[in-house]
């Protein structure tokens, strides 16, 4: 198996299980034979792009997500980048989509000088997601090995599925941090959700 398959191996049937779709029904989806989508996310199989645009296609999301390694999905949305919509009476900025389902979690958090603010959070259950906006003051966020400095109006999405960190760098800061965790697999008896952010 070579490495970039086994990515996109991995990859597919992560975002697959997150959708509660089976490999039958996704490879219908697709408009591919289900042995053809058995082999891909065996690691085995050769996908050709048009294969990989249809998986991403059936699965919703970019193919970058499909080929990517996981650890380097992280998308920053920067307050002065970003264009509002304008509809009747109201504009409205999109920050992310949430895909599966799973256990949704919204927090709203207060970030101050601690003796422990250095200490990363523990790892959510694999494939979790954090969509992080900050609301006021300047932060260092995102993976341990990787935060981002963010200030008022940006946002960021990063796997929480690694040790991440939360650090306010001027006084108290305020952020509101979707995570999304997917869903139970068959078999599996279900899932604890590990709440880290009570700090």
């Amino acid at each position: 198996m070579s490495s970039a398959n086994s990515v996109v191996a991995r990859n597919v049937r992560a975002l697959r299980e997150q959708r509660g779709l089976s490999l039958a029904e996704l490879a219908r989806q697709a408009g591919l034979a289900k042995q053809t989508l058995s082999k891909l996310e065996l690691g085995t199989g050769n996908p050709t792009v048009d294969t990989l645009f249809s998986i991403a296609g059936a699965l919703g999301v970019p193919v970058t997500r499909l080929v990517a390694e996981r650890e380097q999905v992280m998308t920053v949305q920067r307050a002065d980048d970003v264009v509002w919509e304008r509809h009747d009476g109201y504009e409205s900025r999109s920050l992310d989509h949430v895909y599966g389902s799973g256990v949704i979690e919204n927090y709203l958090v207060r970030l101050g000088r601690s003796p422990d603010a250095d200490r990363p959070s523990e790892p959510h259950p694999v494939g979790t997601l954090e969509h992080l906006y900050v609301i006021s003051g300047r932060v260092r966020v995102g993976p341990a090995d990787a935060p981002v400095e963010l200030t008022a109006g940006d946002f960021v999405r990063y796997p929480g599925d690694r040790p991440h960190v939360y650090e306010a760098l001027d006084g108290e800061s305020l952020i509101h941090i979707v995570v999304s965790v997917p869903r139970a697999l068959p078999g599996t008896g279900g899932m604890t959700v590990t709440r880290t952010h009570g700090h």
